[in-house]
């Protein structure tokens, strides 16, 4: 008797997994019209051009050489450990020294112009 119910009873689906109809267009087969410049009214701006960045700055010889430091110390150290270099004084020295040195020189060379409080740029003002 138990097992006649059992199998009275429709299948429950699955979760919620969505099936299409055959034939029934999916929620993106279609693609929009491509906006002319006659769409456009007085209200509507038209497409964003940002404008062209500043140049960077240039920078002097002493602040290359501490990036080199920073950057290339544990670089040298990295490929030294994965090519299996024999771990000399010397290699050590000018890896740890040369990121300590360029970290030490970038620190002392960081501008403090607490003179400008007029800068927009440097937060909410108080």
């Amino acid at each position: 008797m138990t097992s006649r119910k059992a199998e009275e009873k429709p299948a429950k689906p699955l979760g919620g997994s969505v099936s299409f109809a055959p034939g029934v267009g999916g929620p993106r087969d279609y693609s929009m019209p491509e906006p002319s410049d006659d769409d456009l009214d007085e209200t509507d701006e038209g497409h964003f051009v940002p404008p062209e960045p500043p140049p960077l700055p240039d920078t002097d010889i002493t602040s290359r050489f501490a990036w080199l430091g920073v950057l290339g110390g544990p670089l040298l150290l990295l490929l030294a450990i994965l090519l299996g270099w024999e771990m000399s004084w010397w290699l050590t020295t000018l890896c740890i020294g040369g990121f300590l040195g360029g970290f030490v020189t970038l620190v002392m060379r960081m501008r403090t112009d607490d003179e400008d409080d007029e800068d927009p740029g440097r937060g909410a003002v108080v």
